[in-house]
C-alpha cells in the first residue's frame, strides 16, 4: 500500500531550518526540502495554515483572502461528538450562513470517480450561481455551499485521489500528524476554497477558457477504517454541527448529478417547509452512445432503476414517505435529522457483527431505518418527497459475481428494514401529521405489508406462473404448445428447474460467487432458457386465444366482452400481460421516458428469473454475513506534534511545511506529474484484491439456517398445494383447460397492484406539471401538489 509522505531527518535536526527528505507516496518525490517552523497552538488545538502554490490560483477569478491563498489543516483528537466544542471552521469564522452542505463519502475508490463526481458538483455549484439558474443565488452564492468530503481510513484511501485533491489545492503532503500532545489524532482536516476542476480526462479546467465559480472545500481524512456509517457521523455530528446548514446533501463517489440537480433538489426544500428529505433519479450510467448497453446486466438494471423512478418513488412520494432515500444521491433537512432521526441511524454503526443478527441485518440498510424515523418523529410532520427533474448517473455492476454480491446486501437489508417498518406502523401516531395524512401513510404501510408477503413467496409464486402456463397451454392447444414433444419438454424442464434450484443452494452456502463464476453463469444460462420458453407460450397461448375466440364469436354469434369474461384462462392471462408489461409502455410515454422499453425490456424479461431465484436465494443463504468489508489499519506513523514553550511563555510546536515560493511550486510540480501519470493510466484497468472472508459467530448462521428453513418450507409448502394432482382433484376443478384459484389470485393481485402504482405515478405526474407550470408563470402553481404535499 501507498503509503502518505512523512519527513525524516537527513542529517542535522538541530538547526531551525533542518533538511527532510520526504518519503515517497505513490512516486511522488518533491526536489527541494521543507522548513522547520515554530507555530503557536490554538486553544491547545494544532492547527496550520500554509500557502498555496501561484499554479493554483494562475487562471482563478477569486486571488485575494486567505480562504484562496492558503490551506489550513487542523489535527484532530476528539470524536465527532465533541468537535463542536474544540475545534471550529472556516464558514463560522467568516460568519457565512450554509444553505446546503453536501457529503462525499470515500473509501478506496479510483481516481477517475472521483473526478467525475467532483466535476459535477462543481459544475452544479456555477448553475447555482449563474443567471441561467430561475432562482439563483447570486454571483457570491458560492459561499453558502460547503462541499464535505470524508475518506475512511488514512491506509485505505487512493493514492491516485490525493494527487487529485493536491493540484486542486485541498491535500498538501508533509502537515498530518499521528499524535499531538500525547493524545492520538482522529481525523485530518483539510480546508481551502478551490477553483481548480478536474474533468473526467483527468485534466484541471482551471484555465482562462473555462473560468470555475470557487467551491468551498473540508476534506476529513479519518485515521481508522471504521465503515461508511461513521463518516456520516463525522458530517452530521461534526461538521454540520458547527456549519448549522439549511439543507444536507449525501453523494457517493462515482454518481454524477446533472448541473441543475442541486438546485431542483434544494427548491424541493425551499417550496415546502414540511419537506424533510427527498431524492432525485438514479440512473444508470450507459456511456457515450449507451454502449453499456450490450452488456444485460447493466441493460437489466437501467430497465428496473426507470421503472422504479417512473412507477415506485413517484406512488411513494404522493403518500408521502418514500421508504429508501439513496445514499448515493438525496437530501436531508439537517433541523429534520435532529434528535431521534440520527440517533436511531447511528446505532448501525455498532450493529454490523453485533449479537443482534435481526437487527445487524436490519441496519444493512440503515437508509430505510432513517427515512422511517424520520416521517415518524415524534410531534412532526416531515414528509419524504421525489424530484424528477434531479438526476443523476451512478456506475452499475457490470458483472455478475459483482451484481450477486451487492444485492446480497441490498435485499437482506431492505427486507428486514421492511418488516420493521411495517411491524412498527403504529408509531404513525406519535407523529405531528394531520388525521388525512396518517391515514394515507397506513394505507401505504398496508401497501408496503402486501409487498413483503409477496416478497416472501416471490420463489414459489415463480415457479407456479411457470406450471400453470405450461399445463395450461397444454390443455388449450391441441398438442400443446410444442406439439407431441410439448409433455416431454414439460418434464424435462421441471427437472431442470428443480435442478437449479438445488444447485444455488448448494453453492450459496459458503461459496462466494466470484468463486463460483462457471456454475452461475450457467444456471442464469438455464434460467434464460426456461424464460424464453414461458414467453414463448405465453404470448403462443395469447395468440391462440384470440383465435379460438374469433371462432367461437363466429360460431355463436356472441361478443367478445362476454368470451372474455366466461373463458378464465384467456381472460386471466390477458389481464396480467396487460397490467404488467402495458402499464410498463404507458407510463415510460406518460413520463415522456421510454427509450428503456426499446433497449432494455427484452434484456429485463430474460433475466427476470435470475432476480427472482438467483439473487434471492444467495441472499437470504448469507442472512449471516452481516459484514461491510472493514479492514484493519497499518497505516504509517506521521509523527507527533509536542508542546515547547518558548522564550515569550507560548506554547509552540515545530513543524515541516514549505514556506518559500520554490517550496510550494516544487510541492506542487510533483502533485502535476503524478497527475499526469495517472492520465497516461487512464486506460489500464486495476485488479481488485479478494479479501479474507471473516469468520462469523455460531448463532448468526443458526438465525440464517431458521430463516431459510422457514422459507423453503413455506414456498415448498404452496408449491405441493397446488401443484398435486391429489389435492388439485380434491380441492379444486381438474377439468381441461381450467385455472388454478391461486394463479387467477395471482393474476389479479398483480393487476390490482398495478393500477395503485399507474394511479399514484398520474398524480405525480399531474402535480409534478402543475408545479412547472406554475413556477414558469412566475408564482407556485395552483391546486393541490402531490409533490411537495402542499396546497397552494
Amino acid at each position: 500500500m501507498e503509503r502518505v509522505r512523512n519527513y525524516e531527518p537527513l542529517q542535522d535536526d538541530s538547526a531551525s531550518t533542518a533538511t527532510y527528505i520526504p518519503r515517497d507516496v505513490g512516486g511522488r518525490a518533491p526536489t527541494r526540502s521543507g522548513t522547520v517552523k515554530q507555530v503557536q497552538l490554538k486553544a491547545g488545538n494544532f492547527v496550520v495554515d500554509q500557502p498555496v502554490s501561484k499554479h493554483v490560483l494562475l487562471h482563478a477569478t477569486e486571488t485575494q483572502g486567505e480562504e484562496f491563498t492558503h490551506m489550513r489543516y487542523t489535527a484532530c483528537t476528539s470524536e465527532p461528538g465533541e468537535f463542536n466544542g474544540s475545534y471550529t471552521l472556516r464558514q463560522k469564522q467568516f460568519k457565512r450562513y450554509t444553505k446546503v452542505a453536501l457529503v462525499i463519502t470515500m473509501y478506496n475508490e479510483p481516481d477517475i470517480l472521483f473526478a467525475k463526481s467532483m466535476f459535477a458538483v462543481m459544475r452544479n455549484i456555477a448553475y447555482l450561481c449563474s443567471d441561467q439558474c430561475t432562482y439563483s443565488w447570486g454571483p457570491d452564492g458560492w459561499k453558502n455551499f460547503v462541499v464535505v468530503i470524508v475518506s475512511d481510513g488514512r491506509s485505505k484511501i487512493n493514492p491516485k485521489v490525493l494527487t487529485l485533491l493536491g493540484v486542486m489545492g485541498c491535500y498538501a503532503d508533509g502537515l498530518a500528524k499521528s499524535m499531538v500532545n500525547g493524545k492520538d489524532v482522529k481525523s485530518h482536516i483539510f480546508e481551502y476554497t478551490t477553483q481548480v476542476a478536474i474533468d473526467k480526462e483527468l485534466y484541471p479546467r482551471n484555465d482562462a477558457k473555462s473560468p470555475t465559480t470557487p467551491m468551498q472545500v473540508i476534506f476529513v481524512l479519518k485515521e481508522k477504517n471504521a465503515k461508511k456509517i461513521n463518516s456520516h457521523r463525522w458530517f452530521f455530528n461534526a461538521i454540520c454541527d458547527v456549519l448549522q446548514p439549511e439543507v444536507t446533501f449525501l453523494l457517493d463517489v462515482g454518481t454524477v448529478p446533472s448541473k441543475n440537480s442541486f438546485y431542483s433538489l434544494y427548491r424541493a426544500f425551499e417550496r415546502a417547509p414540511n419537506v424533510g428529505g427527498a431524492c432525485g433519479e438514479i440512473k444508470a450510467e450507459l456511456g457515450s452512445g449507451w454502449k453499456n448497453l450490450i452488456n444485460p446486466l447493466v441493460a437489466t438494471q437501467n430497465f428496473e432503476y426507470k421503472m422504479s423512478n417512473i412507477l415506485d418513488k413517484p406512488l411513494e412520494s404522493v403518500f408521502g414517505y418514500i421508504s429508501v432515500l439513496p445514499g448515493a444521491f438525496s437530501a436531508y433537512r439537517y433541523k429534520a435529522l435532529q434528535g431521534a432521526p440520527l440517533d436511531t441511524y447511528f446505532r448501525g454503526e455498532e450493529m454490523h457483527g453485533g449479537a443482534d443478527i435481526f437487527a445487524a441485518n436490519m441496519y444493512l440498510a440503515e437508509d430505510r431505518i432513517l427515512c422511517f424515523e424520520l416521517v415518524t418523529k415524534s410531534g412532526d410532520k416531515w414528509l419524504l418527497r421525489y424530484v424528477k427533474d434531479a438526476s443523476a448517473e451512478t456506475d452499475v455492476p457490470d458483472r455478475l459475481a459483482e451484481l450477486i454480491s451487492q444485492r446480497r446486501r441490498w435485499l437482506n437489508g431492505s427486507f428486514f428494514a421492511s418488516i420493521h417498518a411495517v411491524w412498527n406502523w403504529q408509531k404513525i401516531f406519535r407523529s405531528g401529521h394531520s388525521t388525512g395524512r396518517k391515514y394515507a401513510l397506513l394505507l401505504e404501510f398496508f401497501y408496503n405489508a402486501i409487498n413483503l408477503l409477496f416478497t416472501w413467496f416471490s420463489l414459489a409464486n415463480f415457479y407456479l406462473a411457470f406450471y400453470f402456463l405450461f399445463d395450461v397451454s397444454d390443455d388449450r392447444v391441441d398438442g400443446g404448445p410444442f406439439g407431441g414433444a410439448s409433455d416431454g419438454i414439460f418434464q424435462a424442464l421441471r427437472l431442470l428447474y428443480a435442478f437449479a434450484i438445488v444447485a444455488i443452494f448448494i453453492s450459496s452456502m459458503g461459496n462466494r460467487p466470484q468463486g463460483s463464476k462457471l456454475l452461475y453463469h450457467s444456471l442464469v444460462g438455464l434460467f434464460t432458457t426456461v424464460m424464453i420458453l414461458m414467453l414463448y407460450v405465453g404470448i403462443k397461448a395469447v395468440v391462440n386465444g384470440i383465435q379460438y375466440a374469433v371462432h367461437d364469436i363466429d360460431e355463436t354469434h356472441t361478443t367478445f366482452t362476454k368470451y372474455f369474461f366466461k373463458t378464465p384462462a384467456f381472460r386471466d392471462l390477458v389481464v396480467s400481460l396487460c397490467s404488467t408489461y402495458g402499464l410498463y409502455v404507458f407510463a415510460s410515454l406518460a413520463h415522456f421516458d421510454a427509450w428503456h422499453m426499446l433497449t432494455c425490456c427484452v434484456q429485463y424479461l430474460m433475466l427476470l428469473p435470475v432476480y427472482v431465484n438467483i439473487f434471492q436465494i444467495y441472499a437470504f443463504t448469507n442472512l449471516h454475513d452481516v459484514s461491510w468489508g472493514t479492514k484493519g489499519d497499518n497505516a504509517p506513523d506521521l509523527g507527533a506534534v509536542v508542546t515547547k514553550v518558548d522564550a515569550s511563555g507560548k506554547h509552540v510546536v515545530e513543524v515541516t511545511m514549505p514556506l518559500t515560493e520554490d517550496d510550494l511550486d516544487d510541492a506542487y510540480e510533483v502533485f502535476a506529474r503524478q497527475l499526469t501519470k495517472q492520465r497516461e493510466e487512464i486506460n489500464n484497468k486495476e485488479k481488485s484484491t479478494i479479501n479474507a472472508a471473516t469468520q462469523q459467530e455460531d448463532g448468526f448462521r443458526q438465525f440464517r439456517t431458521r430463516v431459510v428453513l422457514m422459507w423453503i418450507v413455506s414456498n415448498a409448502l404452496l408449491v405441493v398445494i397446488f401443484t398435486n394432482d391429489y389435492l388439485k382433484g380434491k380441492w379444486f376443478s381438474n377439468a381441461p383447460g381450467a385455472v388454478s384459484p391461486y394463479l387467477t389470485f395471482l393474476f389479479w393481485s398483480v393487476a390490482v397492484l398495478s393500477f395503485v402504482r399507474f394511479t399514484a405515478s398520474m398524480a405525480y405526474l399531474y402535480g409534478h406539471y402543475q408545479l412547472k407550470i406554475g413556477e414558469r408563470k412566475g408564482g407556485r402553481g395552483n391546486g393541490i401538489d402531490p409533490e411537495m404535499g402542499e396546497v397552494h
